[in-house]
């Protein structure tokens, strides 16, 4: 492993960055008293509520506004989060297309500029949910795009004793991108909603719109990612299995030298290409590869697994409490301070140092064994969660108690269920179906994201903590999925992984 190796993987997995920065901003953005009042998700007629949320007519304990929530508000919350997951989706499906015809790094490049592009509209919306869904939707496009071929990208520079590793270095991009946007917009959040102007004086009108610095400039702040990653990718290589499949072979060895940091003539850099080679040749002597061939005796037991693996990521309720987390900590009995900045920006930590276990684990440990782990885990902290929540009539241990385990299931879920399923579809396909085989991973991740997010306000609204319940049982289905059906392929190459994988199909 040299330098330039881990610069081009960690620049790749900047994609992740964009991902967990758009996580990250909604959950703020949701509880910004100007974007709920612009979006009509809440009213305000003026009353004020003192540091504990308490409604207060004593000017000198006024500290935040005391919005009355419309009946559509779980709804037109649901759609605005959720298409972002939508545009995700298609993004998924665009980058089979996109990758195979223009390339791997090339596609990451574009994807980036659609991702500026939705972080423009989403921060100038005008006052309808349809444009700032649509903003959204369009940066969904650009995360489909990346979640597909950035792994895809690393796994295909990375030498194989530590693929797993570097390609885990998406999932640790996007944990630090949702910190970043905890710590950023939690910041802007105290300076713009506590102790607004008009506290205590009656509005006329309880739509009228309060100044919108603060969510426009959240979203917006979104370029910045974005043109970042479009310019560090014109200055990666492009993919050296990608070229040898386009008769690009000269330029191949001139990428696997410069990633090796030798001559073109190196023993190592030869035999690589010369592995690369045969692999595209036998590709090319079965023909071209189509969706149906993801689902031939010789693969689809590896699609199974990894559409199965992607699905239960997201019915772990991972994104439920990342996308809600203020929502939650205020049901749980939170003051709005510590729901919206101090316990968002710690869960965010823990999310995010999490993920270098993660990062260890999957070599040594294996993919399978985190998985078996990981769900166990997930499942026994939903339940404390929930069973402490009901407590918190009996004192604020409880409450505390309730959000520790929160933390919990989010250090269960970052060390084992974040990483590898995006790990394992991006190694375990042969290289003429692996863009193919990683975007079914993607869509069933975007498609069950999508779900999770479109009904999270509601299940939250009808069932409060016992939600929890219901993803405790999806750990549990997930554990037996672990258990008894994963295959196990930590430190295989793709032709060792191929044997493995045939022989159980």
């Amino acid at each position: 492993m040299n330098k330039f190796q881990f610069l081009v993987a960690l620049t790749a997995s900047f994609g992740g960055l964009l991902f967990g920065y758009e996580v990250g901003v909604m959950n703020v953005v949701l509880v910004m008293d100007a974007f709920r009042i612009f979006f009509k998700f809440h009213s305000w007629n003026g009353n004020a509520l003192d540091e504990n949320g308490k409604e207060t007519t004593d000017k000198a304990k006024m500290m935040y506004r005391k919005l009355e929530e419309a009946g559509n508000k779980a709804t037109l919350e649901g759609i605005i989060t959720s298409s972002f997951v939508l545009g995700a989706l298609c993004g998924a499906l665009m980058a089979t297309y996109l990758g195979e015809k223009y390339g791997r790094q090339r596609t990451i490049m574009i994807g980036a500029c659609i991702f500026t592009c939705g972080a423009v509209i989403q921060g100038l919306s005008a006052r309808s949910w349809v444009m700032i869904a649509i903003g959204r939707l369009i940066t969904g496009l650009s995360i489909g795009c990346n979640g597909v071929l950035c792994p895809t990208y690393i796994s295909e520079v990375a030498p194989a004793k530590i693929r797993g590793t570097l390609s885990s270095c998406y999932q640790l991009m996007t944990t630090f991108g949702i910190i970043v946007a905890a710590i950023i917009n939690s910041i802007v959040w105290y300076y713009t909603n506590s102790s607004p102007a008009g506290l205590g004086v009656t509005r006329s009108d309880i739509w009228a719109e309060v100044a919108n610095f603060e969510w426009r400039f959240a979203l917006l702040f979104q370029v910045v990612p974005g043109l970042g990653l479009a310019i560090l990718m014109s200055f990666l290589p492009k993919s050296p299995r990608w070229l040898c499949s386009k008769d690009r072979d000269e330029e191949a060895v001139e990428v696997l030298a410069k990633l090796n940091a030798t001559s073109t003539s190196d023993e190592l850099v030869q035999s690589e290409l010369k592995a690369i080679q045969e692999d595209v040749a036998a590709t090319r002597a079965a023909g071209s590869s189509s969706f149906g061939e993801l689902f031939s005796p010789v693969i689809r037991r590896r699609t199974f697994i990894t559409f199965l693996m992607q699905l239960f990521q997201q019915w772990t309720g991972i994104n439920v409490i990342m996308y809600y987390q203020s929502q939650i900590y205020d049901e749980i009995g939170f003051s709005k301070f510590m729901s919206t900045v101090v316990l968002p920006i710690i869960n965010n930590f823990v999310n995010f140092v999490s993920t270098f276990p993660g990062m260890w684990g999957i070599e040594r440990l294996g993919r399978k064994t985190l998985l078996v782990v990981g769900s166990l885990m997930m499942m026994v902290f939903h339940v404390s969660t929930w069973a402490c929540s009901t407590q918190t009539n009996n004192g604020k241990v409880w409450q505390y108690l309730a959000v520790a385990s929160v933390f919990l299931f989010v250090f269960s879920f970052a060390w084992t269920w974040g990483p590898v399923p995006w790990v394992y579809q991006a190694e375990v396909f042969p290289l003429r179906v692996r863009v193919k085989g990683s975007a079914v991973g993607t869509v069933s991740n975007f498609l069950n994201n999508w779900i999770i997010a479109f009904v999270g306000p509601a299940l939250m609204k009808a069932w409060s903590t016992k939600t929890f319940l219901l993803f405790a049982a999806a750990c549990l289905l997930a554990w037996v999925y672990s258990q008894f059906y994963v295959i196990e392929c930590k430190g295989l190459s793709i032709d060792e992984m191929d044997a493995k994988m045939a022989g159980k199909a």
